[in-house]
Formats: structure tokens, sequence, C-alpha cells
């Protein structure tokens, strides 16, 4: 069992019968998708979901769960994701997917944010091994981008897999990949990034996550807020 699956495991123990459940999207949330599905087909555990993504929901229901919209509940009891970077302050750098307005909707609605992660994502400063990806209407994106670039903002929209067009998220947003001078720390750049207009979300996820679990070595250490 590597670490990814060993922390996804380690907070499946914490779903109760009844819960109402966040999936979040990627590897180590797969491995927490698949351990709930085992658990309600082997131990009789009764629980709703919500995806953050469309690739988590197909997965979810092909295993059996299921699986309701957001626009159906105002809260959520827990909601499980992994991390690109996380910092000692457990500020979370996400988004190197495609779904981040779902993935922020669903942390702060939900009344536990577990992160899952393995120490590759430790940090100490968000941005140190990514760009940060933040959400812009189609429409503005240049004006946006130039908002941003005046904030010190370095980057550029991002690219699809293929290399042949522009990454497009699931709501139909652009994704700008931009590099922010090392004075400005993720407090003060989620601040200033909520106030540029265009802006439909951005990766930093400031002061949501109630607690992070961190696999190494097969042994996983709990961190809570």
């Amino acid at each position: 069992m590597n670490d990814k699956q060993l922390v996804a495991i380690h907070a499946a123990n914490f779903v109760q019968s009844g819960m109402l459940i966040g999936l979040g999207t990627g590897s180590t949330a797969n491995y927490f998708i698949e351990e709930l599905a085992r658990k309600q087909r082997e131990d009789g555990l009764k629980v709703t979901t919500i995806a953050s993504s469309n690739i988590s929901m197909i997965k979810a229901q092909s295993l059996g769960l299921n699986v309701i919209g957001l626009q159906q509940v105002a809260s959520i009891d827990l909601y499980v994701d992994g991390a690109d970077e996380i910092t000692p302050s457990m500020a979370l750098l996400k988004g190197r997917g495609y779904d981040l307005v779902m993935e922020k909707l669903l942390a702060k609605a939900a009344k536990q944010f577990l992160v899952v992660a393995d120490k590759s994502k430790l940090v100490d400063k968000i941005g140190t091994n990514f760009p940060i990806p933040i959400e812009v209407m189609p429409f503005s994106w240049q004006a946006t981008k130039k908002s941003i670039e005046a904030l010190g903002g370095v980057g550029d929209l991002r690219p699809n897999a293929a290399k042949d067009g522009l990454s497009i998220t699931s709501y139909g947003s652009l994704v700008l990949d931009m590099r922010f001078p090392p004075e400005l720390d993720e407090v003060a750049l989620n601040q200033l990034l909520n106030n540029v207009p265009g802006v439909v979300e951005h990766g930093i996820f400031c002061a949501l996550a109630h607690g992070i679990l961190i696999a190494d070595s097969q042994q996983v250490e709990a961190r809570w807020k």
C-alpha cells in the first residue's frame, strides 16, 4: 500500500453512516472514494456524496455510491480532498485540475474539511512548486490578466493537455497560471485576487482546512486547526 492509499483509508475512518460527504478530485481522493465504496459494500456504511468534479462523480457512481448535486443542500458534513501545496499555517494551493470553483464551494460548505496528502506537498510558502491557478471569465481574460499583472503576477493562459488549445474548466472558464513576487504571502494574495474583477475563483485556500492528514513512510500524521 502506498502513502496516498494509506492516508485516504485513514481519512475514511472519519466517515459515519448518515453523513453527507464531499468527494475530492485526484489520485489520493480516488483512493478515498474507493474505500468509501468498500465500506458501503462490506460494512453497511450508508452515505450520500457530492462530487467536486465530473471525473469524481463518474467514479463514485460507477462504484455504487449515491451522488447528489450541491444545489440540493446548504452544507455538508465532511469534505475530503488533496492539495498541491500545504503551508505550516495550513493554507493550501489547489487547482492543478480544473474544478476550483466547486472545490472551494465544498470546502466552505463543509462542517469539516480534511486534507489528505503525502509529505511531498509540504512547503514553506504557497507558490513554491506551482504557479497560482486563477479561473477567469473567457470574455474578459485579457483585462483580468492585466489587473493581475499590476499586482506583480507573471504568467499566461493554461494550455490543454494536448497543447493544441486552452484548458477550459467544467464551468467554461479559462485558467491563468500566475507566479507572484515572494514578498506577497498567501493571506495578502488571497485578498488581492478576491478583489480583481473577472476572477471567478483562485487556488489559494486560506483558513478553510480543519485538519490535514500527512502520510510519510507508511505513517500518518494529523494536524488540526
